[in-house]
């Protein structure tokens, strides 16, 4: 009866190429991003935001205020980051600069204190 047989010391690769990476010729080459795209190709531009000026009305839990704009319309806004890392306080009757989404006209984040 034979020996039993050694496994191969090439460890499944193929036997007409060497181990390693694949030489350059072999490569899909990476396709180019069309202008305006982002890397990832169908990744849109971010809309902008819509900035308005407004009145603290009431302060909420959380800080979270309701805003009465220059048009009339009130509005729920939270403080941006940048002013609750500086401590800004906002009390009623505070004016105040807002950036609210095209999508959401009912919430807003507070900006700027005017």
């Amino acid at each position: 009866m034979p020996p039993p047989r050694r496994p191969s010391s090439n460890r499944g690769r193929s036997h007409n190429r060497p181990a390693g990476p694949r030489p350059q010729q072999w490569r899909r080459p990476e396709p180019e991003p069309e202008p305006g795209r982002g890397r990832h190709g169908d990744v849109a531009e971010k809309e902008e935001a819509i900035e308005l000026d407004g009145t603290v009305c009431a302060v909420l839990a959380g800080t979270m205020f309701k805003v009465k704009l220059s048009t009339g319309h009130e509005v729920l806004a939270h403080i941006s980051g940048k002013m609750r890392k500086r401590f800004i306080r906002l009390v009623v009757g505070d004016r105040v600069k807002l950036e609210m989404s095209p999508y959401d006209t009912d919430k807003a984040r507070i900006v700027y204190r005017l």
